[in-house]
């Protein structure tokens, strides 16, 4: 009997080609990018070469939708004064699944609670909008951003958002108002994701799987305004210089020269106040009349209980009104100001 033995002897190292998507992003390869390979087996039988065997594989790259909401930097509350409107909290939208998608974008507000740099939250801004940043020059531009979603944004690329709002004027200083960005991934068309689950079989076809955090197409960042206002209180005071009777411990009798002194103090840790306007109508504190041997003086200081300092600033009387006025210096947290006139009781 004759033995035949086979001998498979590889003339050649299998060989492998595969191709490569024509450009990579921050979450890989694009999807519905073709990954084809082709292999060949050169073998011999006997010394003979056999004939080449080959085979082929191809599937398709998945969709992965994974995108961020932050707050852009610089970081931090945004500081606000009572009465402001248009106020701006941004945030960056970074795409970085392997497909360009649209994002319907809400803003919301705390209900108390922690804001996002911690103080607590206490008011509602009032007219909340969003807005995309459509030249994006990082800076939200009245008339030009109006788009309220976010259209095709490719792959590996941000856009900033602007949430807006008015601060209601009765705020005082450190109130907190917490606002949250929230940005739902959708096809390029506007239309909304249908994911697979991890129970849902992969094919050579492109499924599309959620890779965000919480894998539900869905992120959101918060931030927060600040009030900085100023915490004025004024406080009126007065004392009698001279009665042309006593020299000393003068009295309040007909013919007396009064001193008033008006105090606005600024309280610690306020915003400083800018343009404090003070006006006084002698007229209507009655049994009085302006004295104008005395120059009405402004931006002094109190130095106890209802004696002031003149200040150097000269204030002004006008006579038909009966009024002396004047405009302070800007008064910082925990400085004082005074207007300090002269009248004769009648």
């Amino acid at each position: 009997m004759t033995s035949k033995l086979k001998y498979l002897v590889a003339s050649g190292v299998i060989s492998a080609a595969m191709m490569s998507a024509s450009s990579a992003f921050a979450a890989g390869t694009t999807q519905g990018t073709d990954i084809d390979n082709n292999v060949t087996v050169d073998f011999n039988v006997g010394g003979v070469a056999q004939t080449q065997e080959t085979a082929a594989d191809s599937f398709k790259v998945d969709r992965k939708i994974i995108f961020t909401v932050a707050e852009a930097t610089p970081t931090g509350t945004t500081s606000v004064v009572p009465g402001a409107t248009d106020q701006v909290t941004t945030f960056t939208v970074t795409n970085t699944s392997n497909d360009t998608l649209d994002f319907s974008l809400a803003g919301t507000q705390l209900g108390g609670g922690t804001a996002e740099h911690g103080g607590t939250d206490n008011f509602n801004v009032t007219g909340l909008q969003v807005f995309v940043d459509s030249n994006n020059n990082g800076v939200y531009d009245v008339g030009t951003d109006t788009a309220t979603s976010i259209d095709d944004l490719a792959a590996d690329d941000s856009v900033e958002v602007f949430i807006i709002g008015d601060i209601p004027i009765a705020q005082v200083n450190g109130d907190v108002a917490g606002v949250t960005l929230t940005a739902t991934a959708l096809n390029s068309n506007g239309t909304a994701i249908t994911a697979a689950t991890d129970a849902t079989a992969n094919t050579t076809g492109v499924e599309t799987i959620f890779a965000d955090t919480g894998r539900d197409g869905i992120e959101a960042d918060g931030d927060d305004y600040t009030v900085g206002a100023a915490d004025l209180t004024v406080t009126k005071v007065s004392r009698v210089i001279s009665d042309g009777v006593s020299a000393s411990n003068p009295k309040a009798i007909p013919g007396a020269v009064v001193e008033y002194c008006i105090v606005v103090a600024n309280g610690a840790g306020a915003a400083t106040a800018t343009g404090v306007s003070v006006a006084d109508d002698i007229g209507a504190i009655g049994f009085v009349t302006y004295d104008g041997t005395f120059t009405p003086k402004m931006n002094g200081t109190v130095v106890s209980g209802s004696t002031c300092t003149p200040g150097a600033d000269d204030a002004t009387y006008t006579g038909g009104t009966d009024t002396v006025s004047g405009t302070l210096n800007d008064i910082a947290a925990g400085e004082t100001r005074t207007l300090v006139f002269r009248v004769t009781i009648d």
